[in-house]
């Protein structure tokens, strides 16, 4: 029996993750591990490692890294440890093949560990580019130290035979976002209100903001713009979700709170609103704003616009449903004015999204059930001819 380890380590990527995760974990030839780290095991950011366990999964290993810092000297200190959690995990589990998901830090860790301990890793979503944080950079590192790939569209697969990798291990699969997008069950808005306890009215917006991790001294800044800029839209209910732990986070996360505190008549802030709940709620609100990748992923297939802001997402693939702006106060104010134009309502009424392709999920696992592992650890540079 084949055992795939699964590393997950924050809310979204679960959300993305848990449909294959209970694929495996169906599947009589294989055996599903299960480890989670960083936000999932803080108090701060919701002990999300709890909702795993609520979808009915066994966490193998909890792998504790996250200081309470989030400077940089924080941040790479968190790394260390998580590196050396990830060693003594493996040491126990021996998987037969690690999954991981996009471009996070602690995702660095649980590969260079496996690196060592020779274990082929499957990495979901290379090729892809968010040139305004160090996340890029650990993209692409985590590509080169995998050994199947798959990417969310067939820009993305030939970056990453572009890197040197084999094309007979990248595989075009389509975003999993997306395909939970139109397979899961979701709530209505009667319910999610009543489960919010907060009213979503007529015209609602969902707020999500991460620092820009590679510009110095911005994340307040930038977050003060963003704020300033809400507050001339006082008939709209906002919806916050909190940043990740990145370094600078933790700023933007008490100007948050601090807002919603000044403004509790119209807005509510949440640590983690879980995969369903989130994904419910794209259903009801009028436009997502914030500079999150599910703005530009997930959110066109449910029909609303995006307003993405700043540099974290530039060069990523993005539909005509997504309005990209700057980070000053003036250009998020003309940005929100542009995105809620009934010209941009109904572009993103069309719903075209370059991420979807069908049965995501299944091509997935078929790669991870059925490929070949044995001298998989050795790779070749792949040379395009020129």
């Amino acid at each position: 029996m084949r055992k795939i380890c699964v590393v997950t380590g924050s809310r979204a990527e679960y959300g993305l993750l848990s449909g294959l995760m209970l694929s495996i974990k169906d599947d009589s030839t294989l055996h599903l591990q299960v480890i989670a780290t960083n936000m999932h095991l803080s108090p701060e950011f919701g002990l999300t490692y709890k909702e795993i366990e609520a979808d009915g999964f066994v966490i193998d290993k909890k792998v504790e890294m996250l200081l309470s810092s989030d400077t940089s000297n924080g941040t790479t200190k968190s790394v260390g440890l998580a590196t050396i959690g990830f060693a003594d995990a493996y040491e126990d589990l021996k998987p037969d093949l690690l999954v991981v998901l996009g471009d996070r830090y602690e995702i660095l860790a649980a590969v260079t560990a496996a690196l060592f301990y020779k274990i082929p890793v499957a990495h979901l979503y290379g090729g892809e580019i968010t040139e305004g944080a160090y996340d890029d950079s650990i993209r692409h590192a985590i590509t080169k130290m995998s050994h199947l790939h798959f990417t969310s569209t067939e820009n993305y697969r030939n970056r990453v035979i572009q890197m040197g990798e084999s094309p007979e291990r990248v595989f075009y699969v389509g975003a999993i976002g997306v395909e939970n997008a139109t397979n899961l069950k979701l709530m209505s808005k009667k319910d999610l209100e009543k489960n919010l306890d907060f009213t979503l009215g007529e015209k609602s917006i969902l707020v999500t903001f991460h620092p820009v991790t590679l510009e110095n001294a911005t994340a307040q800044e930038q977050c003060g713009n963003l704020l300033r800029a809400l507050e001339e839209l006082r008939d709209y209910r906002i919806i916050f979700t909190m940043s990740n732990s990145d370094t600078d986070g933790r700023i933007i996360r008490l100007m948050i709170e601090e807002y919603v505190d000044v403004h509790q008549d119209q807005a509510v802030v949440f640590n983690s609103l879980g995969k369903i709940r989130y994904l419910s709620l794209l259903q009801y609100i009028t436009v997502v704003v914030g500079n999150s990748s599910s703005g530009l992923v997930e959110v066109p297939s449910f029909r609303k616009p995006t307003l993405n802001i700043g540099d974290r997402q530039r060069g990523r693939i993005s539909g005509p449903s997504v309005i990209h702006c700057g980070s000053t106060y003036e250009e998020i104010v003309e940005g929100l004015q542009s995105a809620l134009t009934e010209t941009m309502l109904k572009k993103a009424e069309k719903g075209q999204n370059p991420y979807y392709k069908a049965d995501t999920i299944k091509s997935i696992k078929e790669v991870i059930k059925g490929y070949p592992l044995e001298n998989i650890i050795q790779k070749s540079f792949y040379n395009i001819d020129i």
